[in-house]
């Protein structure tokens, strides 16, 4: 019995839908049109074209950097971060974070997610990501100190918490 009620958990939890931060509605990164060495696609152009020439907005730049993320394409999203027009934004200060992070700078990534979260500590996907850097660097403690600001600053049931949680207890980190 033990055995059916500890399967049916883990199949729950693994098809579970994944929650954007800050939502809770299952989303992935929206997907774009893929282009090559840091170009974005520019429907206006009808084209691949460099980030800054691409007549982006921000929003759309944004929905370009999570989708080369999730691709693990660090390089790429920095590229496109560059040409977001306000660099101090919290939203951005958390991919710089991210990609630096996961292209082994973690020491760079986390004074980027401290940037954002002094910026808003109302941060959720920051704080996440924060927390995963401390789940791969086996401090838990903060990672869960994490989790529950999550919680705290009304994130329970979105993809923030569900991955932090996520991670705490498996030790798998998510890559957007």
């Amino acid at each position: 019995m033990m055995k059916v009620v500890l399967s049916a958990a883990v199949a729950f939890t693994f098809a579970a839908p994944v929650f954007a931060a800050g939502d809770a509605t299952p989303t992935a990164p929206k997907p774009v049109k893929e282009c090559k060495n840091g170009k974005v696609w520019s429907e206006k152009k009808n084209r691949c074209t460099k980030p800054e020439n691409a007549s982006l907005t921000d929003d759309q730049l944004y929905d370009n950097v999570r989708s080369l993320a999730h691709n693990d394409r660090y390089d790429d999203a920095q590229s496109v971060l560059a040409a977001m027009s306000d660099q101090s934004e919290d939203r951005v200060l958390t991919y710089w974070g991210f990609t630096h992070r996961k292209l082994g700078d973690v020491t760079r990534g986390m004074a980027f997610y401290d940037q954002a979260i002094t910026q808003n500590p109302n941060n959720i996907l920051a704080r996440s990501y924060l927390g995963q850097a401390h789940v791969e660097a086996g401090n838990l403690v903060a990672a869960r100190a994490e989790l529950t600001e999550i919680r705290q600053r009304g994130g329970s049931g979105t993809w923030a918490e569900t991955s932090l949680a996520s991670a705490i207890q498996t030790g798998v980190t998510f890559n957007y």
